[in-house]
Order: C-alpha cells, then sequence, then structure tokens
C-alpha cells in the first residue's frame, strides 16, 4: 500500500522572531529538515512532498540540501488552501500523511499507528487525552467543560487519499485542520494514541522545550585531522599568494596541490569527516579528479558540514593550528575565524585559529611547506 506524506510549510509565522519559524535552526537543523528527515526514514512512507510558500524557494533549497525530493508544492494563502494544491500535486497514491513542519519530533510509532488505523478506517489521527480540568470564561471563571472525551489532536493526520481530496474540494470554510475537513464531508475519523513529544513548535518557550530534548537525545563526538602542502606553485601556476582557512593572504610562494592546497580546511575537514566515522578527504575529493583542481577548499568543509546535518547532528567546536615559520597568521586570525564560522553557520565565539613554529626544526622550521592541524566537536545522535 503506497503512503505519502505531505508536509505542510507555507506558512509565515515569525512569532519566535527573524525567519519563519519552519526554517530556523533547532540546533543546527531546521524544523523542517527534521520532519521531513523523520518520514524519510519511514520503511512504510513512499514519498515526501513538501507544500511551500513560493517566496520562500531559497531558504527552502537551503533546508532540504541534499535531501532526494520532488519540486515543492506552491502553497496558497490559508493553510487549508495549500493543503488542497498539495494534494491535488501528489501522484497517486492510496494514502497521505498530512503533517505540520512545527513539528519536528514525530516518531515512527505514531506514524505507524496512523497508518495501520488507515487499513480500518478512511481517516486517523494520533491524539493525547486531556488530563487537565477544562473550564471556561475570560476574566473569571463561568463554566466547565467535561474533559472525558477531549482529546488534544496532534499530526500526522491520515487518511486515504481520494477520501481527502474529495472533502476538501466539497468543503469550504476556515477549517483547523484536515480532521475538521474531512468530518464536514462525513468522514469518521479514528484516535490513535499520540505522543507528548509530537508538539508543534509555537512559542519561545516550546523551541527552548524543543532545544533542551534534542540535547538530552545526542551524544558528543571528537575527530582529529591534519594536512600538509610543500611550497611551490598553486594549482592555477601563480606563487605569490597561498589559501589559508578561506583567506587568501599575500606570500613570496604558493603551495602545491591539486584543489588550493588550503592546509587549515583540509585538516578542518579531516576532523569533520572522522568525527562521523565517513572516510577522509581524499575518498571525498579524489586528488586526482579533474573536477576538483584548482577547487577552493571550502567546498570541502561545506560538504563534511551538510554530512553531519544529514546524520541528524551539529558542530559544537572547532580548533585551527596552522604550524608554519612564514606567513604570520596573526594579523589574519579574525578573518580566518570569521570565515571558517561563516562556512559552518557556526557561532564565530565557537572557532579557534592559532598558529605556531616548529623552532626552525623540519620541513616546516626549513620553510619547505606548512601543515595543520583540526580538532571538531560533534553532537550527534547517540
Amino acid at each position: 500500500m503506497t503512503t505519502t506524506a505531505l508536509i505542510v510549510a507555507a506558512g509565515s509565522g515569525r512569532r519566535l522572531g527573524g525567519l519563519p519559524k519552519q526554517y530556523q535552526l533547532l540546533a543546527g537543523l531546521s524544523m523542517l529538515r527534521r520532519s521531513i528527515l523523520a518520514f524519510q526514514a519511514h520503511p512504510k512512507i513512499s514519498a515526501v512532498r513538501v507544500v511551500i510558500n513560493p517566496a520562500h524557494q531559497s531558504l527552502y533549497d537551503e533546508a532540504v540540501e541534499g535531501l532526494n525530493l520532488s519540486s515543492p508544492i506552491a502553497g496558497g494563502e490559508t493553510r487549508q488552501e495549500s493543503v488542497l494544491r498539495g494534494l491535488d500535486a501528489i501522484e497517486q497514491t492510496q494514502n497521505v500523511l498530512i503533517h505540520d513542519a512545527a513539528r519536528p519530533f514525530v516518531s515512527n510509532a505514531v506514524i505507524n499507528r496512523v497508518i495501520e488505523s488507515l487499513n480500518t478506517h478512511q481517516g486517523a489521527t494520533p491524539a493525547l487525552h486531556v488530563v487537565d480540568s477544562l473550564r471556561t470564561g475570560e476574566t473569571f471563571i463561568t463554566g466547565d467543560l467535561p474533559r472525558e472525551h477531549a482529546w488534544r489532536v496532534q499530526t500526522p493526520q491520515g487518511f486515504h487519499y481520494q477520501v481527502i481530496r474529495a472533502a476538501h474540494h466539497a468543503v469550504q470554510g476556515n477549517y483547523s485542520d484536515d480532521v475538521a475537513v474531512a468530518m464536514a464531508n462525513g468522514v469518521n475519523v479514528a484516535l490513535v494514541e499520540g505522543d507528548e513529544d509530537n508538539f508543534k513548535v509555537t512559542t519561545t518557550a516550546d523551541w527552548a522545550r524543543a532545544e533542551n530534548m534534542i540535547q538530552t537525545r545526542l551524544v558528543p563526538r571528537t575527530g582529529f585531522g591534519y594536512d600538509v602542502h610543500r611550497f611551490g606553485n598553486n594549482a592555477d601556476g601563480s606563487s605569490n599568494h597561498i589559501w589559508l582557512c578561506g583567506i587568501c593572504i599575500a606570500h613570496d610562494n604558493g603551495l602545491l596541490g591539486h584543489s588550493d592546497a588550503d592546509v587549515g580546511l583540509h585538516a578542518l575537514t579531516d576532523a569533520l569527516l572522522g568525527a562521523l566515522c565517513n572516510g577522509d578527504i581524499g575518498q571525498h575529493f579524489p586528488p586526482g579528479d579533474p573536477e576538483w583542481r584548482g577547487a577552493p577548499s571550502w567546498k570541502f568543509l561545506d560538504h563534511a558540514s551538510a554530512l553531519v546535518a544529514k546524520a541528524g547532528g551539529f558542530v559544537t567546536h572547532v580548533d585551527v593550528t596552522i604550524i608554519c615559520e612564514r606567513p604570520k597568521v596573526g594579523p589574519h586570525r579574525e578573518a580566518m575565524r570569521a570565515r571558517i564560522a561563516e562556512i559552518l553557520k557556526l557561532d564565530v565565539a565557537k572557532v579557534s585559529v592559532k598558529a605556531t613554529t616548529t623552532e626552525g626544526l623540519g620541513f616546516t622550521g626549513r620553510q619547505e611547506g606548512m601543515a595543520a592541524q583540526a580538532v571538531a566537536t560533534l553532537m550527534l545522535p547517540a
């Protein structure tokens, strides 16, 4: 049985300040990406489609970089219109699960329960029984509401595809969710057990709760990198500058290498790959491959950073040590820190760059080349 996940991310909510909340980074990953990954990892989900505000295309592209997804679907002015456009645009499927992008912690168990319920019902939604007493009123309490049959409804809300598509076409009005649309068209929707962790991130308090949850589910991992390049001509034949930690520095020698020979970024790239246990820079960017001839090394570091994000983690701190007699690193240190922070999308306060000499000893002491070592600390899923 085919099941498509339709993730609704067309809102422009800015209650949290800054970007629309679905694109804000939550411990290194946007809420939208976390929601997408949850469904892509589920074996019973055949496809994932996302509905967005077309004005957010660049934000969307950045959020889903590296993921295998079909083109996003342009949403409408209301959530209901966005869902309808999404339903009309997805390929034929037997079931559809409609999910809010701002619920980034949906679990396999919740997805399973909704899908299984669709074997015997036309619609199903995860929900949590209300345990608090319910009262009505404004300034003062004026009445009671029974809680025996009260539920807090979550997403994904699952339906037989043709049933919910027909309901959205038939029902007009401002409905709070897809369950309400289905019920207005005579569809019975079954209740399945929800999950307290599957909450919608709306307020700053929700955001703090979400970050705390992620922190408790991650463990630190550390990687080490080391790189060496001999002085000589650069890959482009020049010999009047070097690239170091993403910064071009005037020098009376270049650095020999297939790429731009940036020892700082090469070492740091290997540190990230080491923490991921994902090979080394030579495996990802073979030195004989003409594609990388003279390539800027920030692309290598950006690739490693994307792999960290794909693994559901984020970088917490990096430390680079440059080993050379010349050029002097001190005058360029802050620019290097800023460039590394920019590539890794990291606070510059979490980037360390320092330098040392070997007191005239060894190949760096003889000024035959330069070296760099780097340490990276990541937080990754346990």
